[in-house]
């Protein structure tokens, strides 16, 4: 009889490997592993964590393609320290007001400008909805202290939300919350178009910028942990911001 796998379960335990992933990544930085070159062997780190081997060997290859570590026959799993202290990784998740408070500055944001419209076909396609759906529209300027740094236009697709629990919603607050709390969804993954741009007027007068200076535009489309299309964003950064990419070329 053939056996079938219950695709819930499997899904707890890729979170329960992304959960271990986070752990290691932050004790990689500042805990217990902070300026070690290895791990320890996988049954020991199980042992550590609380959690099966395979959790761990599924969270290794995780931080193995990050480019946090390498595992080396033979020899181990080996920390690429100067990976393990990069910061603002344009391959990862780039939330705003961490990155700001990394570089010592106080974020804070204004300019928020949350309305309802109907999607272009640009849009509807990023998002895999028809031309005409309804989606939350946020704009916002960030700041780091007193400087503006980031102006950024967010578009997720209003038939995601729990109505009752968006009303309640502070929609200042960064936008994987708003997704998380008010839609139930994780962002997982995201594909990126990164542009040197000069920004149309209002973008520039409201970042302050100089004459001849370019903005670094991000242009995202992010997935939850099923693959389907939550959240497209549009970021105008300034040269604040110092951005790294981890490259795995095997």
């Amino acid at each position: 009889m053939k056996k079938h796998t219950d695709p819930n379960a499997r899904l707890g335990g890729e979170l329960m490997s992304a959960k271990v992933v986070e752990r290691l990544a932050a004790e990689l930085k500042t805990g217990r592993y902070a300026g070690q070159d290895r791990l320890p062997a996988e049954v020991e780190l199980a042992a550590q964590l609380g959690v099966s081997r395979t959790v761990v060997r599924d969270a290794l290859s995780e931080l193995e393609r990050e480019g946090f570590v390498e595992r080396v026959r033979g020899i181990g799993t080996v920390v690429n320290r100067d990976v393990v202290e990069l910061e603002n990784r344009a391959d990862h998740k780039l939330e705003f007001y961490s990155m700001i408070r990394a570089r010592g500055c106080e974020p804070r944001s204004d300019h928020l400008d949350v309305t309802r419209e109907a999607a272009d076909a640009p849009l509807a396609k990023s998002l895999d909805i028809r031309p005409g759906d309804t989606v939350l529209r946020i704009h916002r300027r960030v700041f780091a202290d007193d400087v503006p740094v980031i102006y950024s236009s967010d578009a997720i697709p209003l038939a995601l939300f729990d109505q009752d629990k968006l009303a309640k919603m502070d929609l200042s607050r960064p936008v994987f919350d708003l997704l998380e709390q008010a839609a139930g969804q994780q962002t997982a993954s995201t594909v990126a178009h990164i542009r040197a741009v000069t920004g149309d007027a209002q973008v520039r007068r409201l970042l302050s910028c100089g004459e001849g200076q370019a903005l670094l535009m991000l242009d995202e489309t992010f997935y939850s942990r099923l693959c389907r299309p939550i959240l497209h964003c549009n970021t105008y950064y300034t040269d604040f911001f110092d951005f790294s990419i981890v490259r795995k070329l095997m």
